[in-house]
């Protein structure tokens, strides 16, 4: 592939990203800012931070998506800071990480910035008023990588201790770690429907659903070590930017490679992004140069060799740039070929060869194609003798013949053996009814008896004709569990018309239900997929979909209702409800009271986080929410009251009830370290507090002053 624009800076690019005014953003090694308009690559603003990264392997630099704010890691990596883009001014600073700070990010929404650090912590600091916020859980070594969700409702964080930490930002609650890798996780990126890519330092690809802690797919084709990931708008193509240069492509319906060297460079890929309106491919490197690729690049050539019928040239473009096989172009000419094969066959069939060769000529000169028709006309060289074995009932070689040329199973006559066959069957399974039709049965069947695959079927009706009585019974009562047992215990049944159409049954009731989904009537959706849970092969998946209407059912309900503190638990619990219009315009409404409230904790003002989040109280899915918020507040009053010079005493009391409501955290240890340079005499000792936690603090707990 070779871009379609270039532009060549003097230092590594270490970031791109595109900010919601539609500018693309690039940052350089040493923080040089510059703005570009991307529809001609002009500059449109830019500054100079004067921060060197020396090392810039994971994220040293991140912007808000408005571009208003920035976080940075210092120079010597002791400390990193967040900062205002207009006024350049220091918004916040963090230095509390014991050892280097690791790497910076700021969430979706630009509400927090995260400093994650070797000693295994992550910090949130509120990007408004520059505070801590709250922390991550802990790893016990140096974090490598932080991602967000779109929605901003989940951060992960990806450490040398081989694990994944993932954290609920909407309800401040942690979700139990991914474990499965063997070496340390390097890189991370949330996709689509809950799903997270993770990369260890051996390039092993995990693709998570993050949510249920299982793995859906491992990637193939990484033999370097991931820089960079970044993915098509439509989450349907993964990306990955390598140390040597390389960009891997990946299908995201399907975890297959596309391409193990879409893009091959002579320098490190240290930036990526994805511009959806040109469907382009940025990439940044660690030789200067910004680069701009059409994932599409030849699709206008496509259409005219379309015109022109050179579906050979349009092969020879899609192996020149695999995802030319994604577009509208390509899948006309599969789905000309497709008809094209199955044509030939019909003449095949009728011992025509010519006209079937004459079908094949616009595609004789494809490879792959070639080997095809070399096939197909090869395997239909014995097709009049299937034909004559056929019309003279010898069933045996006929089927001899469809075994060794898989082909003719297509075929209309080998459809109407099958139907055949199948009416033979089932009147010998009528007659196994009867005690006295066993002699009858096999009188029907016998011409099939040399048939090694019927043979089995045949010889399982007569020596089990007891099981398929009950099988039948129970299909007769509609007693599907008892029909799927005995399916279990005994496999040939599938073998039988009877599951046939048991199975088509469970696809018109899976169908039915979810047109009634679609059209809202999930009370009729429900009545259906109670019957469908009866089938094994739909078991899990109807229990999921049954419980996801009732939690929808419950949601609508309670918004009509204007029952708060329901529609809120219930939308706390289920991604799926965050996405509906209603759950939309609530978290929107959270997220405001939530920055309100943050503002008041800023300042150390109880009356005021509780004027704002009052109508939420009973809520008890935000209970961590406001522990957090409480625990923040009251540790400004507690650096307001050591700023003050406050009595020792009652300084030592605030810290004692703030271990008693909150636990032994970061955040009072730090201010406690601070409380003893100004207080030096004080025999306070932490570890001898009573200790409480967040996650049993209840509102209950709220007292106007931590120092009381």
């Amino acid at each position: 592939m070779t871009p379609i624009k270039k532009i060549k800076l003097n230092d590594a690019i270490i970031l791109t990203k595109i900010l919601d005014d539609g500018s693309l953003l690039v940052v350089d090694e040493y923080t040089t800012c510059k703005y570009y308009n991307l529809e001609n690559l002009d500059v449109i603003g830019g500054f100079k931070a004067n921060i060197t990264h020396l090392r810039y392997k994971t994220d040293v630099v991140a912007f808000s998506s408005d571009g208003e704010y920035f976080a940075a890691i210092s120079s010597d990596c002791h400390d990193s800071k967040l900062y205002n883009t207009s006024t350049k001014k220091t918004i916040a600073k963090m230095d509390r990480h014991h050892g280097e700070v690791s790497c910076v990010g700021i969430d979706p929404k630009n509400r927090y910035m995260f400093s994650c650090g070797d000693d295994g912590k992550t910090f949130a600091i509120d990007i408004h008023s520059g505070k801590l916020a709250f922390t991550l859980p802990i790893h016990v070594d140096t974090i490598n990588d932080i991602a967000f969700s779109s929605n901003g409702n989940w951060v992960a964080t990806a450490s040398y201790d081989k694990n994944i930490s993932l954290f609920n930002i909407a309800t401040m609650t942690p979700k139990n770690k991914l474990k499965l890798h063997d070496s340390p996780v390097m890189k991370l990126k949330f996709i689509a429907n809950n799903r997270l890519i993770s990369v260890d330092k051996n390039s092993v690809v995990f693709v998570w659903n993050a949510l249920s802690g299982k793995i859906l797919a491992k990637l193939q084709g990484v033999h370097d070590d991931v820089t960079q990931i970044t993915l098509s708008e439509d989450n349907n193509f993964l990306f990955l930017g390598t140390l040597l240069g390389y960009v891997l492509a990946y299908d995201l319906k399907t975890y297959e490679l596309i391409s193990r060297n879409f893009v091959k460079l002579s320098s490190a890929i240290t930036a990526m992004e994805f511009r959806p309106q040109n469907n382009e491919l940025i990439l940044g490197t660690a030789n200067g140069e910004l680069l701009f690729y059409n994932i599409y690049e030849g699709e206008e050539y496509l259409r005219e060799l379309l015109s022109q019928k050179k579906y050979d040239e349009i092969q020879k473009q899609s192996e020149v740039n695999p995802f030319l096989v994604y577009t509208q172009i390509y899948e006309l000419v599969s789905n000309l070929w497709e008809k094209t094969l199955a044509q030939a066959k019909l003449y095949l069939e009728k011992s025509d060869k010519k006209t079937a060769i004459k079908l094949f000529n616009n595609f004789k000169d494809i490879p792959a194609k070639k080997n095809i028709i070399q096939k197909v006309l090869l395997e239909y060289a014995d097709f009049d003798k299937f034909l004559l074995f056929a019309k003279q009932e010898k069933y045996t070689l006929a089927y001899s013949l469809a075994n060794a040329h898989p082909m003719y199973k297509d075929s209309k006559i080998y459809k109407i053996l099958e139907s055949r066959w199948k009416k033979a069957f089932a009147l010998a399974q009528q007659y196994t009814l009867d005690p006295k039709g066993a002699d009858k049965a096999r009188e029907i069947l016998a011409p099939y008896r040399g048939i090694s695959e019927k043979t089995r079927l045949i010889q399982e009706l007569l020596t089990q004709s007891e099981v398929y009585k009950r099988f039948r019974v129970a299909l007769g009562q509609k007693d599907f569990k008892v029909a799927f047992e005995l399916i279990k215990l005994n496999p040939f049944l599938m073998e039988f018309e009877e599951y046939e159409t048991l199975m088509r049954y469970a696809d018109t009731l899976y169908i039915k239900s979810q047109e009634f989904i679609q059209n809202g009537d999930t009370h009729s959706a429900i009545k259906l997929l109670r019957v469908l849970s009866d089938f094994s092969d739909f078991a899990q998946e109807v229990k999921e979909l049954i419980l996801n209407i009732e939690a929808k059912q419950k949601f609508f309900n309670a918004i009509k209702e204007e029952d708060i503190i329901l529609a809120y638990n219930l939308l706390d619990k289920n991604e799926d409800l965050q996405e509906t219009p209603d759950g939309q315009k609530l978290q929107m409404a959270w997220n405001s009271d939530l920055s309100k409230a943050s503002e008041f904790a800023a300042k150390g003002d109880v009356d005021g986080i509780i004027s704002v989040i009052n109508p939420y109280m009973k809520v008890s899915s935000k209970h961590m929410s406001f522990g957090t918020l409480f625990g923040w507040c009251y540790m400004v009053q507690l650096e307001n009251a050591i700023k003050m010079k406050k009595e020792k005493a009652q300084i030592e009391n605030g810290i004692k009830n703030y271990i008693l409501n909150f636990g032994l955290q970061d955040q009072i240890e730090n201010i406690f370290n601070v409380f003893k340079e100004y207080y030096p005499d004080s025999k306070l000792t932490l570890e001898l507090q009573t200790k409480g936690s967040l996650a049993m603090w209840r509102p209950s707990m709220i007292v106007k002053s931590i120092l009381e």
